[in-house]
């Protein structure tokens, strides 16, 4: 444990030396970027040694805070989140250092290299701690330093609206959380995890976790914040809320069930709506986007909903006594926890690098980068095969568990297992869809054809800092990939702590699964290594002909341009016309007139159905009813002071009529 807050402090240090050396950028940064790098590594240390096998580490110290103690803990599924966290967290900090340079402006990088470093350790003290009051503080921190990151540009109007609308919405999950523990230590005189035990009404309680924690993972339709927060913010903090930082929901909720007990039947199909809901709806709204980086915003609120899908199998498994289906399911949504960390992680630096080469994030006027800038080229088209649930690459591992975890349930229960497990089956599948089409979107529109505006036509590639981490993120995809069968061996400590199930009984099954897996990986890469043979044998054979280039077919035009190329808005308009009852999409048409038209256009826009038809009319109601008390606020300060005398007067008069 003590190597873990070695790990604490030098991540704190690192923040409090960039805040103090904030005259010099150059010092300001090595600080912040040492601290984050030297921290993120120390933490790996205690997590990866209690998966091999360790025992878990705590420590509980007394305090003058009422209700518990100091109370932090090292266990399998804490260690489990702390890898991704400190490894995308270090690659991100590196990143950075590059990218901060163009990318800050007039400004200082010592604010930045601060709530960095402090968003870093706020996540660990999460995940470990052990006591409610000392969660929240952390939980508070993280929110707080995001909240300044993703505000940093704050002198554009949508970076301080993004900004606002994150803090509104996490302070309202934060609501629901403090119910959540305060009904779970009442009667016990303490808010210290272990001293909750299985606490009575469960089903309120799972549903107080849900959407608290939710609004912090992304679920629909608590994730409004998400597709506007994550495109704010600079890339490198993008990758690493949207690969790790919305993970602590997932934790959270986890955490809650090992001590929630038994939940009704419900529990687990409330998961599974969640899911579909959440992946359908993200992946679709991903689709018709032309900003890259909300396009991967929008992605990372399908995947919460396919770890969703995960944890929802696995409840659904719990309760109908099937060890199976829970360690599939369960499983399935841990090892995507991971995946999902490395290629979107991976996808939004790759983003950052386009950003900072093309000086455009829109899709639109991209076009022609993989020859401009080759090794971003092959890290996003690595991360894009891998969201989109591919073999080889590891995003199809963890999906691979949650199919099979559906088919045992469809196959071997009754209704109240197969049921759910067909909605998983059709709803993954028609994810897995949506989400190749939308990547062969974002890669095939931006990377491939020729540039659509001068931007991209002088873009370069990115200076090695920003490219070592994109590259190592592109091989993790790959080695995950392929190592998946005996990396899912590591999860049965994780997942005797989340089920609860007998040791044996999980190892089994874990290497059963192990072993399904290894075959199926087998035969992708097989047919993988068939297709580098094919392409090998098909360059010797031309390789001693003559190779020339001709202008493409252009249907009778003189002149082609990149405007004769296929558009973003394009490509995905007859997915999005097919799903137009709900997407909303709204098309803006100027038609060709007469025999020589001068000049057509069509642009498209697709709102977010959550933010319009939802929250805008609930808080345009709620703006209303509070403008009619404008008249308490007139700026008298001996009247406010009246008022708060007014109502501890009342409040006494309520406890002594008590009494």
């Amino acid at each position: 444990m003590l190597l873990f807050l070695l790990a604490l402090g030098l991540l704190v240090g690192g923040a409090l030396g960039a805040l103090v050396a904030q005259r010099s950028a150059r010092w300001a940064t090595a600080l912040g970027v040492g601290g984050a790098v030297t921290g993120c590594v120390a933490g790996l240390i205690p997590a990866s040694r209690i998966l091999l096998g360790e025992p878990s580490q705590s420590l509980r110290m007394t305090w003058q805070v009422p209700y518990g103690a100091f109370f932090v803990q090292i266990d399998a599924l804490s260690a489990f989140f702390l890898l991704p966290m400190f490894g995308l967290s270090a690659l991100a900090a590196v990143y950075g250092a590059e990218y901060m340079v163009a990318h800050r402006g007039e400004r200082s990088p010592a604010a930045s290299w601060f709530f960095f470093d402090l968003l870093v350790a706020s996540m660990a003290m999460v995940v470990v701690a052990r006591n409610a009051v000392l969660f929240l503080v952390a939980w508070e921190m993280m929110a707080l330093a995001s909240f300044f990151l993703v505000t940093y540009e704050d002198d554009e109007e949508s970076v301080r609206q993004a900004g606002w609308t994150y803090l509104v919405a996490t302070h309202l999950g934060t609501a629901w959380l403090l119910v959540l523990f305060i009904l779970l230590g009442r009667g016990t005189g303490s808010l210290d995890f272990d001293r909750f035990g299985a606490a009575s009404g469960g089903g309120l309680l799972f549903i107080l976790a849900v959407v608290g924690f939710g609004t912090k993972a992304g679920f629909m339709p608590f994730h409004v914040w998400l597709p506007e927060a994550h495109p704010a913010a600079p890339s490198h903090v993008s990758a690493v809320m949207s690969g790790v930082m919305i993970k602590t929901g997932i934790y959270g909720l986890l955490r809650t069930l090992t001590f929630l007990g038994p939940l009704p039947w419900w529990a687990g199909w409330l998961l599974v709506a969640v899911g579909v809901t959440s992946g359908v709806f993200g992946v679709l709204l991903a689709l018709a986007q032309s900003d890259l980086k909300r396009l991967l915003a929008y992605s990372s609120v399908e995947n919460i909903g396919i770890i969703a899908l995960g944890l929802g199998l696995g409840l659904v498994g719990m309760h109908v006594g099937s060890p199976a289906l829970a360690v599939l399911g369960f499983g399935g949504g841990l090892l995507h926890v991971v995946n999902h960390a490395v290629f979107k992680g991976l996808l939004f630096l790759g983003a950052g690098a386009v950003l900072h080469s093309a000086r455009t994030r829109t899709i639109e006027e991209l076009g022609g980068l993989l020859g401009r800038m080759p090794w971003t080229g092959i890290a996003f088209l690595t991360g894009a095969v891998a969201v989109a649930g591919l073999p080889p690459l590891n995003g199809f591992a963890s999906e691979f568990l949650i199919y099979l975890g559906a088919f045992e349930g469809a196959t071997s229960l009754g209704n109240a297992g197969a049921v759910p497990a067909l909605v998983v089956i059709a709803g993954l599948a028609m994810i897995g869809g949506l989400a190749a089409a939308c990547f062969t979107k974002a890669f095939g529109v931006a990377f491939l054809g020729e540039p659509r505006s001068e931007h991209a036509a002088h873009a370069r590639e990115v200076g090695p800092a920003m490219r070592l981490p994109m590259q190592l993120l592109a091989a993790a995809c790959v080695v995950i990939g392929v190592a998946s069968p005996a990396l899912v061996g590591a999860l049965a400590p994780v997942l005797t702590e989340v089920t609860g199930l007998p040791s044996a009984s999980v190892q089994a099954q874990v290497m059963q699964t192990a072993g399904s897996l290894g075959s199926v990986t087998g035969c992708a890469l097989g047919l993988l290594a068939l297709v580098v043979v094919v392409l090998s044998l098909r360059g010797r054979l031309l390789g001693g002909r003559p190779v020339g280039e001709v202008v493409t077919w252009d249907c009778g035009y003189l002149q082609p341009s990149p405007r004769m190329q296929y558009t973003a808005s394009s490509f995905a308009q007859p997915l999005t016309d097919l799903f137009g009852l709900l997407l909303g999409t709204r098309q803006r048409l100027s038609r060709p007139e007469g025999f020589f038209p001068e000049a057509a256009s069509l642009s498209t826009e697709t709102p977010d159905i959550c933010r319009e038809r939802v929250y805008r009319p609930i808080f345009s109601g709620l703006g209303r009813g509070l403008f009619a008390f404008r008249w308490l606020q007139h700026g008298r300060v001996q009247l406010y002071i009246l008022y708060i005398a007014l109502t501890l007067l009342a409040l006494l008069l309520w406890k002594l009529g008590e009494a």
